[in-house]
Formats: C-alpha cells, sequence, structure tokens
C-alpha cells in the first residue's frame, strides 16, 4: 500500500512565470490509467527512479496513464499571441525519484498534432513525436457531462484509439490506493517529469495546474499501439484500465526550458 499523500500548500500554490514558461488550457482532459507487473515498468525506467505502485489481489501493480487533451490557447505566459491550438498525447508511468523521495512521473514520450513539436525535438532533445490527434466529443450543459468522448491519433511513433462514456459523478475510490485523496494526488497531480532526451541524457521539467474535479468515466474502447510494443499492457487489456478521469477543462503552466537532470 503507497503512502498517503495530501493536496498540499507547496503543491497547490502556483510559482510565479516568467522567461520562456508557457501557459495553455487542456481541453478534454483524461487521464486514463493501467495497473501492471512493476518489472515490466521497471526495466524502462532510468536507474533513479522506481515504480510507485499500490497494492492489488495481484500483488504490487505499477501505473501509467494514456492522457489525451487539446492545447487550446498555447502560449508565452508573458505574451498574449501568438497562440496555438494543438492536440496531444502523453504517455507517463508514475515513479519515485530515488534522490528525492519526491513522486513524479516518467515519460516515454508525446504525440503532438502541430509542425511546432520540431522545435522541443531539436532545440531540447525531446522525446516528442508528430501526429493526428482528432477529437470527437459532445459535451452535455444540461447533464454537466460527456455525452461522447472518443479521440484519435494518428502517428508513426504511437498511434491511439479511444472512446469513454462519463458518468458525470466524481470517483470515490481509486483501487489499491489508501483513500481517494492520496489516488488523486498520486494520479492527477504530478508536477515534476523526467524522460530520456532524443541524445540518451535524462531530462526534466516541471508544470503546475489547480487541484482537478474530474468525473469517472468507463472505458468503451482503446487501443494504444505503443503500450504493446513495449510489453507493458497488452492489447486485449487496454480496454479494462484500472481508472479513467475525464476533466472538461483545466488551466496548465509549463517551466520552461526543460533541463538535464
Amino acid at each position: 500500500m503507497p503512502a498517503t499523500a495530501r493536496f498540499t500548500d507547496e503543491l497547490l500554490q502556483r510559482p510565479e512565470p516568467g522567461g520562456l514558461d508557457v501557459t495553455t488550457t487542456l481541453r478534454h482532459f483524461a487521464i486514463v490509467t493501467y495497473a501492471l507487473a512493476p518489472a515490466d515498468l521497471a526495466r524502462h525506467l532510468h536507474p533513479r527512479f522506481t515504480p510507485d505502485c499500490i497494492e492489488s489481489v495481484d500483488g504490487a501493480r505499477a501505473l501509467l496513464s494514456v492522457v489525451p487533451f487539446l492545447d487550446v490557447d498555447f502560449r508565452l505566459a508573458r505574451l498574449a499571441r501568438p497562440r496555438f491550438s494543438f492536440g496531444q498525447t502523453n504517455y507517463r508511468a508514475y515513479v519515485v525519484d530515488g534522490e528525492t523521495g519526491e513522486r513524479c512521473v516518467w515519460f516515454f514520450g508525446t504525440c503532438l498534432g502541430s509542425w511546432t513539436v520540431a522545435v522541443p525535438r531539436s532545440l531540447w532533445r525531446l522525446p516528442w513525436h508528430r501526429g493526428d490527434v482528432r477529437f470527437d466529443c459532445e459535451w452535455s450543459n444540461a447533464e454537466r457531462r460527456y455525452a461522447r468522448y472518443a479521440m484519435r491519433t494518428e502517428s508513426a511513433w504511437a498511434s491511439a484509439r479511444l472512446e469513454l462514456e462519463d458518468s458525470g459523478a466524481p470517483s470515490e475510490h481509486l483501487a489499491g490506493f489508501p483513500d481517494l485523496e492520496t489516488g488523486m494526488v498520486v494520479l492527477t497531480h504530478p508536477l515534476a517529469g523526467y524522460f530520456r532526451r532524443r541524445d540518451g541524457e535524462l531530462g526534466t521539467y516541471r508544470v503546475w495546474h489547480e487541484r482537478l474535479a474530474a468525473t469517472r468515466a468507463t472505458c468503451l474502447d482503446a487501443h494504444f499501439p505503443l503500450l504493446e510494443r513495449l510489453e507493458l499492457v497488452p492489447r486485449e487489456a487496454q480496454k479494462a484500465p484500472h481508472s479513467v478521469m475525464l476533466q472538461r477543462e483545466v488551466g496548465f503552466t509549463i517551466y520552461l526550458p526543460p533541463r538535464l537532470a
């Protein structure tokens, strides 16, 4: 059972952005999480990190999420223009930093639906890849939930297909966590991310966002070939995730540039 976690002032207080820091609004924000054998995840991680595990009837399980969303006003925090809009799909796992003890995420990579993907790939060697990310979503104001949620990504690196049913109600329980708040902190509020740069070096950057008010959703259809290729989640298991959460919109701040860890 993982140690409890709380939404502390440190997590909820936004560091003032400046310089190259970016703000954006993420729309159609989903977190589709899978539980898997810790050893399967560990072999993909830098030695500095260990899987942040939960307990299940199958023993300790590591967690990873597919996180699709639509950036609707991506811009430098100190400038009103230019603004960019594009779809994005992140692939991340939940880990503990062996040097600091911080809970954080390990990024396998990102699909970005914009020509601007060339900037982070070339300038900062980020594991970001071009993809055509499309959403087919309908929001019901009357029911305060998605009447339809579907996403497709066409990409040489990581195509994806996802269809969800939104309950409109918040999660009441997240399996394997000591309490709901711990699960929400771990799955929805990691602020530090690490990744292997395209040159093999360890990179990192930080983000900030408000506490989510996500709703619980059910997976109707999912196919993420990357998870099969990495031998993390077989195709037949992808329609049965550990949990699914949806939020119509949330503001994000991304602190740039990324740096070597």
